[in-house]
C-alpha cells in the first residue's frame, strides 16, 4: 500500500506539473466560473512547480484558445457529430487544446498534439471518449494536407468573425470606423502574442543601467521610441515581478501607450495634479516620477480596495508625493478652480487592449457602451471643474471606439465654451494617428502598441 501510495503521489505530481493539464484546468475555470484569463492562470501556477519554459506553453495555450475560441469551435462544429456548445465541457476544452496546437503552434509535432490530447481525455475521466478526440484531431490533420479544413461563412461579417475569432458586432464596429482593410489588420494584430513594456523609474536608475541589470538575468530589451524611460522586452522573461529590481522599485510594467498618456499630460514639478480614475496607479506613479516626486498628486477611485494598489505601487517605487482619496470622480467636490492639471483616464470598453485582455471580446456587449459613455461624460464634466484658469485636462481611454472618444470630447466642448482643445503644447514626438489637433488616436497595427485615445484640453483662452 505504501508503494501504491507513493506511486499515486508521484503520478499526481506529474499531472499537476503537466502544462496541458494546467491549461485544461485554467480553461475549466474560465468557462465554468467566468474567471478572467490572467486570474485563472495565476491560480494554476500558484498550485504547481512548473518550469518557466512549460509555464510559457501554458500561457500560450490558454490565452491563445480564449482569443481563438470562435475559430476553434467552428472547426469542432465541422469535424464532430455534435456542435461545440453541445459537447461535454471537458471534451470541448480538450478538442480546443488539440486543434489549437495543430493549427497555431508550428513547433509542436502533430503526433504530440494528438497523443497528449488523448492522454488528457483519459486522465480526466473521458477514457470512453478518447477515441473521439483521436478521430477528430486526425481528421483535421488529414484534411489539412489538402486545404484549410476551416470552412468560412459566405456572409462577409461572420466570415471575418470566424476567421479572426471575433463577435460579429465588434467586426461591424471596426469596419464602420476603420474600413475593411484596416479592420483586417487590427483583428490580426489582436491575435498576436502581446509585447511587454517597462517604464523605468528614472528617480532610482537610468534606462541604460536597468537594461544592463535585466540582461544579467537573461532578459533582453530594446528602447521604446518616443519614451525616454521606456523599454520593451525582446524575449520571453517569465514572471519579472519576482526579480529584485522590480521589488526594489526600479521599474513598472506598463504598455507604451499608457506611458504616452502621462507624457501627453506633461506634468511639471511642484504642481497640484489629480488623477481622477487612478487605480491601480500606473499613470499616477508616472506623474509623480515626471514631477521628480514634488508637488501634490491626488489619486481618486471609487473603490478603496483598488486604491490600496495605488498606495502599494507608490511605496514600492519610493514615491512620497501621492495621496489617495476614495470617491466617485463624477461627483467629488472640493477642488473647484484649484488644480493645475487633471488626468481623466475613464473606465471604458477596453477595445484597444483585446490582445492582452482577450476576455473582453467575449464579455463586452454593445448595449453596455451607452451606459459607459454616459459615465465618461459625467466624470469629464465634473473633473473639469477642478482645473484653474489656464490649466490642462487630458482625457484618455484604452479603447478605439469613437463613441467613447471623439464624440465625448465634441459633446463636452459644446457644453463648456470656456474650454478648448490645446494644440500648442503637444509633444513633437507624437507622430501617431492624429484625428485632429489636440487629439491623438493610437492605432495598434501601425504604432505597435495598445490602442489608446487622448485629448488635451485647456481652460480659458
Amino acid at each position: 500500500m505504501k508503494i501504491n501510495g507513493k506511486i499515486f503521489v508521484y503520478y499526481n505530481f506529474l499531472l499537476m506539473n503537466n502544462p496541458r493539464q494546467l491549461a485544461f484546468q485554467a480553461l475549466q475555470n474560465i468557462y465554468q466560473n467566468h474567471a478572467y484569463t490572467d486570474i485563472a492562470l495565476d491560480k494554476v501556477f500558484s498550485s504547481s512547480n512548473i518550469s518557466p519554459s512549460n509555464s510559457h506553453l501554458v500561457s500560450e495555450l490558454v490565452y491563445g484558445i480564449v482569443r481563438r475560441k470562435r475559430t476553434l469551435d467552428s472547426l469542432i462544429n465541422q469535424l464532430a457529430t455534435k456542435k461545440a456548445t453541445q459537447q461535454p465541457l471537458n471534451l470541448r476544452i480538450i478538442l480546443q487544446l488539440g486543434l489549437y496546437q495543430l493549427r497555431y503552434l508550428d513547433k509542436i509535432p502533430e503526433s504530440a498534439a494528438v497523443n497528449t490530447s488523448v492522454d488528457l481525455a483519459k486522465n480526466n475521466g473521458l477514457t470512453k471518449l478518447s477515441g473521439v478526440v483521436n478521430g477528430i484531431l486526425r481528421s483535421y490533420i488529414r484534411l489539412s494536407e489538402q486545404e484549410d479544413p476551416l470552412i468560412l461563412p459566405s456572409d462577409f461579417i461572420p466570415h471575418l468573425g470566424v476567421k479572426y475569432s471575433f463577435p460579429d458586432w465588434l467586426v461591424s464596429l471596426f469596419i464602420e470606423q476603420f474600413n475593411v482593410k484596416n479592420t483586417k489588420k487590427l483583428l490580426n494584430w489582436y491575435n498576436q502574442i502581446p509585447s511587454i513594456d517597462l517604464r523605468v523609474n528614472s528617480l532610482q536608475i537610468s534606462r541604460e543601467n536597468l537594461q544592463e541589470i535585466l540582461l544579467n538575468h537573461g532578459i533582453e530589451t530594446t528602447f521604446l521610441p518616443y519614451l525616454s524611460d521606456g523599454l520593451r522586452l525582446a524575449n520571453s522573461a517569465g514572471n519579472i515581478t519576482k526579480l529584485d529590481c522590480f521589488k526594489e522599485g526600479l521599474f513598472t510594467i506598463q504598455d507604451a501607450s499608457a506611458q504616452l498618456v502621462t507624457d501627453f499630460l506633461n506634468p511639471q514639478p511642484h504642481e497640484i495634479i489629480i488623477d481622477a480614475c487612478a487605480a491601480p496607479g500606473g499613470k499616477t506613479t508616472h506623474i509623480a516620477e515626471l514631477m521628480k516626486d514634488t508637488g501634490t498628486i491626488i489619486g481618486c477611485d471609487r473603490h478603496l480596495s483598488r486604491l490600496k494598489k495605488v498606495t502599494q505601487n507608490a511605496e514600492r517605487l519610493k514615491l512620497k508625493s501621492i495621496e489617495v482619496l476614495e470617491g466617485d470622480s463624477s461627483q467629488l467636490r472640493g477642488w473647484e478652480n484649484k488644480v493645475d492639471r487633471v488626468l481623466v483616464d475613464v473606465p471604458c470598453s477596453g477595445l484597444g487592449t483585446l490582445h492582452k485582455n482577450p476576455d473582453i471580446r467575449w464579455h463586452k456587449k454593445p448595449e453596455e457602451i451607452k451606459a459607459l459613455t454616459e459615465l465618461q461624460l459625467k466624470i469629464l464634466e465634473n473633473s473639469a471643474k477642478w482645473v484653474k484658469n489656464g490649466g490642462i485636462l487630458v482625457y484618455s481611454t484604452c479603447t478605439l471606439n469613437k463613441q467613447e472618444n471623439e464624440d465625448i470630447i465634441t459633446k463636452f466642448l459644446e457644453n463648456n465654451p470656456l474650454w478648448q482643445l490645446d494644440t500648442k503644447n503637444n509633444n513633437p514626438n507624437f507622430d501617431f494617428s492624429i484625428t485632429s489637433k489636440g487629439m491623438v488616436k493610437i492605432f495598434p497595427p501601425v504604432d505597435n502598441m495598445d490602442g489608446f485615445f487622448m485629448a488635451k484640453l485647456i481652460k480659458g483662452k
